[in-house]
């Protein structure tokens, strides 16, 4: 399945970032029954690319597991044999942008400006991650849609489990959320039937269901 009819189907991005080892099947697999369909897992993490061969392992094609802070061909590399479905950049880097357009990547762009937009168009990536979106006012992805209207986006950065549905209600195809996805104390806990109900109740017991 594409990643945009993924985001239409489940616009939640779960970022995993630093998470132990030993907790990315039962925390990933809790967030995949919870309705999570779509996942990144940063590169820069210590055993990311590990992670990234667990979740899709596990989940086949039940969800989309991404590598995120691709900053490197190197790394992107790693990430695809890993068996990475798309990557993600916290910048808009052309060197990356080239790479990924030559080989077919899917890659979702991190963007911030409308020049930003425009680079990412001329290599044919219109799925875009506006980042830090916390730190922009809502209505600004609707001002980069005026005149890029073939364009959609996720908002990563300053999300949280209080405030997602403002971003959704503002013109975003998705959200992406780390340690703020659920409550802290239920990853301290380990109590991951928890944080399944907890998912499942904040994100999908609305009108953005399953």
């Amino acid at each position: 399945m594409e990643l945009k009819e993924r985001l239409k189907e489940s616009p939640v991005v779960a970022i995993l970032r630093n998470v132990p080892r030993e907790d990315t099947l039962p925390m990933g697999m809790a967030l995949l029954k919870g309705g999570i369909r779509i996942f990144e897992v940063a590169l820069n993490s210590r055993d990311g690319l590990e992670q990234i061969c667990l979740l899709k392992e596990a989940m086949g094609k039940r969800a989309e597991i991404g590598a995120g802070t691709a900053v490197t061909t190197d790394l992107i590399s790693q990430a695809v044999e890993a068996g990475a479905d798309f990557l993600l950049t916290p910048n808009t880097d052309e060197h990356i942008l080239d790479y990924c357009a030559g080989r077919k990547l899917s890659l979702m762009p991190g963007v911030m400006t409308p020049s930003d937009v425009g680079l990412c168009r001329r290599y044919g990536y219109r799925l875009l991650k506006l980042f830090p979106a916390g730190e922009l006012p809502l209505s600004y992805v609707k001002t980069l849609k005026g005149p890029f209207d073939d364009t959609d986006y996720v908002a990563i950065g300053g999300v949280r489990y209080g405030n997602w549905r403002e971003f959704m209600a503002h013109g975003f195809l998705g959200v992406g959320l780390g340690s703020s996805l659920f409550p802290k104390e239920l990853a301290g806990s380990r109590d991951w039937e928890a944080v399944r109900k907890f998912v499942e109740e904040q994100y999908f017991g609305t009108s953005f269901g399953k």
